[in-house]
């Protein structure tokens, strides 16, 4: 018999990956001040962070030394290199969709990935697993979904969304989808779009709906778009109604939708994944009445329940639809098992390999409660309705959609150049962040208020740059090139003051 080589490494070598409990402690007392400082002093950080030098750049992307470092020098470095970014964890963001990064999913985060299960099949993990699927079948209960229904949590609404077209696909179109055609509109997110060409859908066969004047999908126009197309030969499979859009938290006529999916036999999606956690209050139920009917539901965590980035929800009615379109047999599986009839997540969808994802759900739930979550969500629905009336108020502005959830747009009532100058002003502040977009040719500004650190002080100071700079607009002729931020006029120049 062959003698058994023997590790050309020795004990300590093999060991330096593995820190005693002394060294584990250190590193994480550390971390943990890190944490403290960070978050105490994000009330004043400017919602924009500075330019990253090129010097800098070259610095933080050098390769790894042969030899180790020291961790309080790494977490240095950490700590420099994150402050290059827009303040995304601050009360001060509104761009696009924000969401704050709960401290207590973060502590879940190292707890999770400190002991490193694996949770794409049950029998490995069966205890985490029935807390990540008690969470899912709570969401399903607090959307309306029949008894059976279930779900996974993906990385984001984009992960679930290709899973969703990849489904409603095998089950509507069979192997045969060339003729296959979804229904959307301008306002859908393009992570649909996105999703259907990765699954194999051609991009001619995304058909876009026409909308109403307040912007919800046109179900009328919905259905004699699928009827043209069935008599073309087409194959129509999949209608995505949308609970808050990307743009102006517009929500689809989801009862309507429902209907014409009944009637038309598509599968129904409903793109919740920035309105749908405002389902926990009575004014979302009352906005969102409908969803209960759909097939499937895209949520993001991440951004309505406040979670940290990375953290998607897929909700299904019947999960034997989503496994039917993802299973698949290998044979070096064959020694798991679960008796708990729990669900293999990676039978669900797209991934094999899927950390423990339910802990940053689970710890944050159970340690605030539901209630403290529904009343942030409630928060910021006043916080929108208050930053739309003030801003109905403001000279110079026009704001013209109510905000259904968190989402407020407005515009200079000069036009497009004068919108982006306005907006430029904005942001040259540094003290918040938002976003824009362009609604039937008209520029518009975008206020959305969804951090959980968001409160009426800093709705009221974004109020107050917003209106200094619509103050700096009218004193400027709209043939004038933009002047600089904040030396707009010798009368009237002076930057709003932090309160």
């Amino acid at each position: 018999m062959p003698a058994i080589p023997t590790a050309h490494v020795s004990d300590a070598a093999a060991g330096a990956l593995d820190p005693d409990s002394r060294t584990i402690s250190a590193w994480i007392d550390a971390a943990g001040r890190f944490v403290t400082s960070f978050v105490s002093g994000l009330d004043a950080a400017p919602a924009i962070g500075p330019d990253l030098p090129a010097v800098v750049a070259t610095r933080l992307s050098k390769p790894p030394p042969e030899q180790g470092g020291r961790f309080g020098d790494l977490l240095e470095t950490f700590g420099e290199a994150a402050c290059y970014a827009y303040e995304t964890a601050g009360p001060r963001h509104f761009a696009y969709v924000p969401g704050g990064g709960l401290v207590a999913s973060a502590v879940a985060e190292m707890l999770a990935r400190t002991v490193n299960r694996y949770t794409a099949l049950a029998g490995i993990a069966p205890g985490l697993v029935a807390m990540e699927h008690g969470v899912l079948r709570w969401l399903c209960s607090e959307f309306g979904l029949p008894a059976g229904s279930g779900g996974l949590v993906t990385t984001g609404a984009s992960m679930a969304t290709l899973s969703v077209v990849v489904a409603a696909r095998h089950d509507r179109l069979g192997p045969d989808f060339g003729t296959g055609t979804v229904y959307v509109t301008e306002y859908t997110n393009h992570c649909v779009a996105k999703a259907a060409r990765i699954a194999g859908i051609r991009p001619d066969r995304v058909r876009i709906v026409p909308t109403t004047r307040d912007l919800r999908m046109d179900v009328a126009a919905a259905l004699r778009m699928i009827s043209a197309d069935r008599a073309e030969g087409l194959r129509p499979f999949l209608i995505v109604g949308t609970a808050g859009s990307t743009d102006t938290g517009t929500v689809d006529p989801l009862v309507d939708l429902a209907a014409l999916a009944r009637r038309e036999d598509l599968w129904l999606h409903v793109d919740a994944a920035y309105g749908g956690f405002f389902q926990l209050t009575r004014r979302g139920r009352e906005r969102l009445v409908g969803i209960a009917c759909a097939d499937s539901i895209t949520l993001d965590p991440h951004k309505g329940l406040f979670l940290p980035h990375g953290t998607g929800i897929l909700l299904v009615r019947d999960p034997a639809q989503l496994r039917a379109a993802h299973i698949e047999d290998a044979h070096y599986l064959r020694d798991t098992h679960d008796p708990s009839a729990l669900p293999n997540y990676a039978d669900l969808g797209i991934e094999l390999t899927r950390e423990f994802r339910g802990l940053r759900l689970w710890l944050p739930l159970h340690l605030h409660g539901v209630a403290a979550f529904r009343a942030a969500l409630d928060e910021k629905l006043d916080l929108a309705l208050h930053a739309y009336d003030e801003l109905r108020r403001t000279p110079g502005l026009h704001v013209p959609y109510a905000p259904e959830l968190s989402t407020v747009v407005f515009r200079d009532i000069a036009g497009n150049s004068a919108t982006q100058r306005l907006f430029d002003r904005i942001h040259a502040s540094g003290r918040i962040f938002l976003s824009s977009t362009r609604i039937r040719g008209q520029a518009l500004v975008r206020m959305c208020v969804l951090s959980h650190r968001s409160r009426v002080a800093h709705i009221n100071d974004a109020l107050e740059v917003i209106r200094w700079a619509a103050r700096m607009a009218s004193l400027v002729s709209s043939v004038t090139p933009a002047p600089a931020p904040f030396a707009v006029s010798t009368v009237d120049n002076a930057q709003p003051a932090l309160r």
